[in-house]
């Protein structure tokens, strides 16, 4: 059943290799077959003998084929792409990153101790709390030149008048005050 089918592929195997390995032996585009008919104007004239010359042939220009356009994407992917560095220059590389990493780390590691209380935080001009101000008093408060706020707690502080029975609250009644409970003092 496949014997038919494999002598087909073989010979059009056969047809597509010498048709990819002889590209010259084609029919010109411009000039039509005329199948041996020539009118008396178009009859070749013999030539006359006389010294011939040999001229070498021009350079073939270039094929401009698939295989010849996919050689041509690798050259300009080359270029396109960062140059690959040794072994030996990554490492280098590497090593300097990270003694810059460890000079960063070293200059950041200033003692630092955290300290728990309940300091004030302002008001800004805003209305926003400022509670680093309430963070280094908090640490000025434990002998410590400043401090950075981990945590921070709100309470409402209301006039007396408002627990009186029958109040009705008002605008401006309470206000809401801000504090720094634990903070990080250096």
């Amino acid at each position: 059943m496949f014997k038919p089918f494999g002598t087909q592929l073989a010979t059009a195997g056969l047809a597509a290799f010498m048709l990819a390995t002889a590209p010259d032996a084609a029919w010109p585009q411009a000039a039509s077959p005329t199948l041996g008919l020539q009118s008396p104007a178009q009859q070749p004239v013999p030539a006359q003998p006389g010294p011939q010359q040999i001229e070498p042939s021009p350079p073939r220009d270039e094929n401009p084929g698939l295989i010849n356009e996919i050689g041509k994407l690798f050259e300009k992917s080359k270029s396109l792409l960062p140059s690959l560095k040794s072994p030996s220059e990554t490492i280098d590389d590497f090593n300097a990153r990270t003694k810059d990493a460890g000079q960063s780390l070293s200059n950041m590691a200033k003692p630092s101790t955290m300290v728990s209380g309940r300091a004030a935080c302002l008001v800004s001009t805003n209305g926003a709390p400022d509670c680093k101000a309430g963070a280094d008093r908090l640490c000025q408060s434990k002998g410590y030149k400043e401090g950075k706020s981990l945590d921070t707690d709100a309470a409402e502080k209301c006039s007396p008048k408002v627990y009186l029975p029958g109040y009705k609250r008002q605008p401006g009644d309470c206000k809401t005050e801000n504090y720094v409970t634990r903070a990080l003092c250096q």
